[in-house]
């Protein structure tokens, strides 16, 4: 296993921050990192709960070995984090950016969670080009987010905060099928969640389709569901400017709805 230097940063490793009863699980998104969770995993931890954050199989350590994992890996891993917070704590959440938040959607769908947070889901991408992920991986292995950038061109001013801002530049192409793989399965049984649900969508999301939101919140079939709009701030909103809000507004939700499973 290879890492890149960026993944031995501090802000990129796991963690777990001991609290009270409630356990809360924070998932990063497809090609991400726990960096990308660590702020709101601080917040929650300051209001006094358990949180544990993970980097998924194959990420926080190079695009090669990104490619020798898939769905089973990523998902498998979210429960045995969530069963593990179980044995520790009487209320387990989930909160879950991008494919973390689809990750989210799975868990609470199969009982694994008391309520859930998913920020940035989707329920289908921006760029068709990732459902055709299998053909296009026999052309082109590595599927790059900016393309073939300019290394000469000026980079724009960066919308979060590059000290958390820790991911693949890319991604291996065949795992794009597993990306879809796991969001037809959360949006094919949203109809079985029944926990508290919060959803969390930037109105300028560059990644995601504008409905996923509604598409999640009108499938789910919980009581207590709650929808969160934040503006000017992109897919990866947890490390934008509107961090603290989307931290109060998760805090708020999971204290109140503490025992409403």
């Amino acid at each position: 296993m290879s890492v890149d230097a960026k993944f031995q940063k501090p802000e990129a490793q796991p963690f777990l921050f001991e609290g009270d009863r409630h356990g809360v699980l924070v998932i990063h998104g497809f090609t991400g990192s726990v960096a990308h969770m660590r702020p709101l995993g601080e917040r929650l931890r300051d209001a006094g709960m358990t949180v544990m954050g993970i980097n998924l199989p194959g990420h926080a350590q190079s695009m090669a070995d990104m490619g020798k994992t898939g769905w089973k890996d990523w998902l498998n891993a979210a429960r045995d984090a969530a069963k593990d917070l179980r044995r520790r704590c009487d209320t387990v959440s989930a909160v879950g950016l991008s494919m973390g938040g689809v990750i989210t959607l799975i868990l609470a769908e199969e009982g694994l969670v008391d309520s859930a947070i998913s920020i940035s889901a989707p329920m289908a991408a921006q760029n068709k080009l990732l459902a055709l992920a299998g053909v296009l991986s026999v052309f082109k292995p590595v599927f790059l987010w900016d393309g073939d950038p300019d290394p000469a061109k000026p980079k724009p001013e960066p919308k979060v905060d590059p000290r958390y801002d820790l991911g693949y530049e890319g991604f291996p192409t065949r795992c794009g099928q597993s990306l879809y793989k796991l969001i037809s399965m959360a949006k094919k049984d949203l109809g079985r969640i029944t926990c508290p649900l919060m959803s969390v969508q930037s109105r300028t999301d560059e990644t995601i389709t504008a409905d996923s939101l509604d598409i999640i919140q009108q499938g789910a079939k919980s009581e207590v569901k709650r929808a969160l709009w934040v503006t000017d701030v992109p897919h990866v909103c947890v490390i934008s400017k509107e961090q603290e809000h989307i931290a109060q507004e998760c805090v708020r939700f999971l204290r109140e709805t503490e025992g409403k499973r």
